[in-house]
Formats: structure tokens, sequence, C-alpha cells
């Protein structure tokens, strides 16, 4: 939902534009359907230019991806490369994602940037467990990826952060650029993006 939905009532591309984010965001053909008549109608209306019509949890997901908190935490050398993605030249903030929270309780994604021991491996589940529902995690470079060049003789080093807590996206290096982390970053917002927000807590209702 970015500039497709700049809707003009002059402009030829709204309705193609708003036709393909409700193609990424519906599901059911049938829902497809109806949401395509309401856009026509909108648009022999005149009201493009006014009203904007998009599946809810689409918006839901839109709002949560472009405003990703993430947690002030770095391990490692990699983290260098995290406050590099974080400054002017690279500003991750241009794609929602530059707030850095020193509270976990203020943040939703969890960047794992370096080298995690047995030792500091008790201290990141804390970390990850005191961040609020729904929370994202990025393992950066190869040590928190899978150990690293310490995998086979780092008797102190976790051979891969996801062996104590879920990692949503991976992005190898030694270290990875910020580029790299750039492209991580908008590989997890497609993720969200494809989530069902509103099923899932009706789900987690009921299954309690």
């Amino acid at each position: 939902m970015e500039n497709e939905i700049l809707d003009n009532k002059n402009n030829p591309d709204y309705f193609a534009g708003a036709e393909k984010l409700l193609r990424e965001s519906v599901q059911s053909g049938t829902e497809y359907k109806k949401y395509t008549h309401y856009l026509k109608t909108l648009f022999k209306e005149g009201l493009s230019s006014n009203v904007i019509l998009v599946p809810f949890e689409a918006a839901i997901n839109w709002s949560k991806a472009s405003s990703l908190w993430p947690l002030t935490f770095g391990l490692a050398c990699c983290a260098i490369e995290m406050m590099a993605t974080g400054a002017s030249k690279y500003d991750i903030d241009r794609f929602g994602a530059g707030a850095f929270r020193p509270s976990a309780r203020q943040a939703d994604l969890l960047i794992v940037a370096g080298t995690l021991t047995y030792k500091m491996a008790p201290r990141l589940k804390r970390l990850y467990e005191q961040i609020p529902e729904k929370k994202y995690v990025m393992a950066l470079g190869g040590c928190a990826v899978g150990g690293g060049p310490y995998s086979k003789f780092g008797y102190s080093t976790v051979n891969g952060v996801d062996k104590i807590i879920p990692v949503d996206v991976y992005i190898p290096g030694c270290p990875p650029r910020p580029e790299a982390l750039l492209e991580g970053l908008f590989r997890l917002q497609d993720k969200i993006s494809h989530e069902h927000p509103i099923i899932e807590r009706i789900k987690s209702v009921c299954n309690k």
C-alpha cells in the first residue's frame, strides 16, 4: 500500500495499482471479486481521491511492517554494521525501522548482531521473552546464523541463535554489509505483509 494508492480520479494507474494491492492481500477468490467490484464503484463515482479500500488485515500488516522498533542490542562486530545501517548514509529509518528502543518492553524486533556465547545465551533468551507479542528476530552475521568461524572449535560459542530462540530472517556474512541488513528487513516486511493477525488471535483465544 504505497504510491499505487495515491488515488487520483484522473490517474489511469489508480485502479490497476489498487487491484494489484488487493491481489496480494486477499487470499479468497470470492473476496477478491467483491473488493474489485467495490473499487470499480468508487472509481466510477469519482471517490477514488477520498476513499481507500483495503482489507483490514492488510492495513494492520502494512502499519506493523512500516513501524518496526528494534531493540538497541549488539553482541560483537556485526553490531557495528547495524549501527552503520542506522546512521545517515543508509538510514534504516527511511523504511520505518529506525526507532531503536532502550528497553525490550518497547521493542518488537530483536536483531541478534554478533557471536552468541553460552554465557550470554540466558540473557538473550530473557530479553526475547521480555519483548511483547508479536515479535520478530533477525540473525545478523555468520556467527548468529551458525556459529561462524567458531562453529567447529569454539567451545564457548552457540552454533546458531535458533538453538536458543526462534529466528524469522537469517542474514549471512562476516560481517554482512548494511545493504544486507536492509535486504533482511525487506524480507521480514514481506513476511509480515502475509500474516493473518485477526485469525491468529481468534485461534489463540479459542485454544485457551
